[in-house]
């Protein structure tokens, strides 16, 4: 297993929390996701073959936005 740690701009309740929740937790290989509208992190512990692209694009295809680390 491997935690993911992403940083989303537009979560602003409960409710972005679970749909964010609710898309990562379809993917196959996710274990556990836990958001917070009030930091802005999700992580996201899964089977070391789900690539952090693939939970990027998932949080990005429900219209929030994943912001990138330099």
């Amino acid at each position: 297993m491997k935690e993911s740690i992403i940083k989303v701009k537009g979560m602003v309740c409960g409710g972005c929390e679970n749909r964010v929740k609710n898309a990562l937790s379809e993917i196959e290989g996710v274990e556990n996701v836990e958001a917070s509208f009030e930091t802005g992190i999700v992580k996201v512990t899964a089977d070391e073959k789900v690539e952090k692209k693939i939970l990027e694009d998932t949080i990005d295809d429900i219209g929030f936005e994943v912001v990138k680390e330099d």
